[in-house]
C-alpha cells in the first residue's frame, strides 16, 4: 500500500488531542487521556502484528478504528471514568465485520458547522505572511501553505474521509476585511460542491456581525446573492474601541439583526454562544438572552452553535445556579417555556470525547432538558481535520445506565444519534433526507469518493492551534476581537 499520509502509522484514526477551533485556548489533556492514547498506540502496534498488516494498514481499517477506541475505554474505565463509554463487541480490534457492526452506520449525516479559509482573500493584505504557518496542517506540501486550509482540502476531508453526506458552511468572527472565509468565497465554495445534478452538499450561512458598521444592512446583499439557510453571528464579536459584544433581545444590536432576518425570509438565527473568547465581552457569550429572543419570535428558529459549551466549565449534573457553560442555556430555554431552540455540537463533542463522564453529563442534559429532537450535529471541521473521528466515537458512546438511574438521563440508542446525526437539522434547515440520499448517491461528489475509496488516504491530521502560542498567532488574524 502506497500513501502520501503519515506513512509509518503514528497517527490515530479517533484524536485525543489539545487542538482548539481559534475560539478559546487549547487545553491540554488531563492524565487519563493521555494515557489513552498511550494505551492506544500500543494496542495498534500488537493487533497490527496480529494480523500481519503494517501500522498504517491497521489504522486505516474500521478495526484500527475499534481497536483504538476500545483502548480508550479500558484506560477511562480504569482511570474511574465509567459514566459514560465507548462500546464495542470483544472482537472488534480485530474483525473488520465486528468493528462495522458498531462503526460503518448509514445514517444521513448533516454537519451543520463547517469552515474553511479563502487563500485569496481581502484579510491577507492585512494579516502576516506566517498567518496560519504555525498550525499543525500548515506543513501540508502546498506552495502556498494558507491552501492547506482552503475549499478544497475541506471537500476532501469532509465527503471523502468521512460519512457526512451535507452541511453547512458557517462563518468565523471577523470584519469584511479581516475574515479569512469571506463572503464570496464561502459561495465559491459552495458552487464547488454541488452536484451536477442540482443536489447540493453544502448549504451555506449568512454572515452579520451588528456591533460593526453596515453589517445590518449588508444582510440584505447577502440574502439577494445567494440561498441562505441562516444568518451567522457572534454575540461576544466587538471592535477593541467599541461596545464588547451584545444581547439578542437588545434594542441597538439584537432586535434590529434578528428583525432584518426575518424580513428577509431566513428563519434560522445561528448564534455562536459558549467558547468565550477573553475577559472581555465574556458576559455576551452565555447564553442567559437566548430564551427570552425565542420567545419573542417563536415563528424563528434559534440555534446555538457549540451549546453554548465552556471549556473552563466541567460538565456535570444540571446546575440551576451555573454563571456559564451548557446549564445556562438549559436554564434559559425552561425558564421560558420555548421549543424553537436548537443545540449544536461543534467543538462541544470533540472537546468532551476525551473525557467520557463529561460527555455522558452533556448529552444526558441536553437529552432530558431540551429533548431528543433539539440537538444538532455539527464538527467545527476543518479546524479539527476530517470529523470521522468524531462520527466514529459518537456511534460507539454510551450513557451508563448509572448515570441514567441516578441524574435520569435517557439511553442514547442508535433512533437518537440518528435524530443528532441529521435528522434533526434536516427538519430545522428544511431538507427531506430520502429525498436527499437518492440525489446524493448518484452526484459527483459520491462518484469521486467511490473511487477514491479504492484506495484511501486519510491523514488523521489536526489543523488548529494546539499550543498558547499557536493560539495566540491564530488570534491575531482577527483584529476586532477582544
Amino acid at each position: 500500500m502506497t500513501t502520501s499520509q503519515d506513512p509509518q502509522g503514528r497517527r490515530l484514526p479517533v484524536k485525543l488531542d489539545a487542538t482548539s477551533n481559534g475560539e478559546y485556548a487549547p487545553v491540554p489533556l488531563a492524565t487519563a487521556a493521555r494515557r489513552a492514547r498511550e494505551e492506544a498506540q500500543q494496542a495498534a502496534t500488537d493487533a497490527a502484528r496480529r494480523l500481519g498488516l503494517s501500522r498504517r494498514q491497521y489504522l486505516i481499517s474500521l478495526a484500527g478504528a475499534a481497536g483504538t477506541l476500545a483502548a480508550f475505554d479500558r484506560a477511562f474505565a480504569a482511570a474511574g471514568l465509567r459514566g459514560g463509554r465507548y462500546a464495542l463487541p470483544r472482537e472488534a480490534p480485530f474483525d473488520v465485520a465486528a468493528a462495522a457492526s458498531v462503526l460503518a452506520g448509514d445514517e444521513f449525516i448533516f454537519d451543520v458547522q463547517l469552515h474553511h479559509v479563502n487563500p485569496k482573500g481581502e484579510w491577507r493584505r492585512r494579516a502576516s505572511p506566517n498567518a496560519f504557518k504555525s498550525l499543525p496542517n500548515a506543513s501540508c506540501g502546498q506552495p502556498d501553505h494558507i491552501e492547506c486550509f482552503s475549499a478544497d482540502q475541506l471537500l476532501k476531508d469532509v465527503f471523502l474521509d468521512s460519512d457526512t453526506a451535507m452541511g453547512v458552511l458557517s462563518h468565523v468572527p471577523g470584519g469584511l476585511d479581516t475574515n479569512p472565509l469571506d463572503f464570496e468565497a464561502a459561495g465559491a465554495t459552495r458552487i464547488a460542491a454541488n452536484a451536477l445534478d442540482g443536489s447540493e452538499r453544502l448549504l451555506l450561512h449568512g454572515r452579520c456581525m451588528p456591533t460593526l458598521p453596515g453589517e445590518i444592512d449588508g444582510m440584505e446583499a447577502q440574502a439577494g446573492k445567494w440561498k441562505l439557510a441562516g444568518f451567522k453571528t457572534y454575540t461576544q464579536f466587538g471592535p477593541r474601541d467599541g461596545d464588547a459584544g451584545f444581547w439578542l433581545d437588545d434594542e441597538r444590536y439584537g432586535l434590529p439583526f434578528i428583525e432584518r432576518a426575518r424580513k428577509l425570509g431566513v428563519r434560522n438565527i445561528c448564534v455562536h454562544k459558549g467558547l468565550a473568547f477573553g475577559p472581555r465581552g465574556y458576559e455576551f457569550s452565555t447564553s442567559s438572552d437566548v430564551g427570552r429572543a425565542a420567545k419573542r419570535f417563536p415563528d424563528l428558529n434559534f440555534l446555538v452553535y457549540h451549546a453554548g459549551f465552556d471549556t473552563a466549565v466541567k460538565e456535570g449534573p444540571c446546575d440551576p445556579n451555573a454563571k456559564a457553560g451548557v446549564d445556562v442555556l438549559i436554564r434559559s430555554v425552561r425558564e421560558h417555556g420555548v421549543k424553537n431552540v436548537y443545540a449544536e455540537l461543534g467543538s462541544t463533542w470533540r472537546f468532551v470525547m476525551r473525557d467520557p463522564e463529561q460527555a455522558a453529563h452533556l448529552l444526558g442534559k441536553l437529552l432530558k432538558h431540551l429533548g431528543e429532537d433539539n440537538i444538532l450535529w455539527g464538527t467545527d471541521s476543518i479546524w479539527y481535520g476530517s470529523p470521522q473521528d468524531q462520527i466514529l466515537a459518537f456511534r460507539a458512546f454510551e450513557i451508563s445506565r448509572e448515570f441514567q438511574d441516578k441524574y435520569g438521563y435517557p439511553a442514547l440508542t442508535p433512533a437518537i444519534k440518528r435524530k443528532i446525526f441529521g435528522l434533526n437539522g434536516a427538519r430545522v434547515y428544511g431538507l427531506r433526507p430520502e429525498q436527499m440520499r437518492q440525489k446524493l448517491a448518484r452526484d459527483r461528489v459520491q462518484k469521486t469518493k467511490l473511487d477514491y475509496l479504492n484506495a484511501p488516504d486519510p491523514s488523521f491530521a489536526t489543523y488548529g492551534p494546539r499550543t498558547r502560542r499557536e493560539f495566540l498567532a491564530f488570534r491575531a488574524l482577527h483584529g476586532e476581537m477582544p
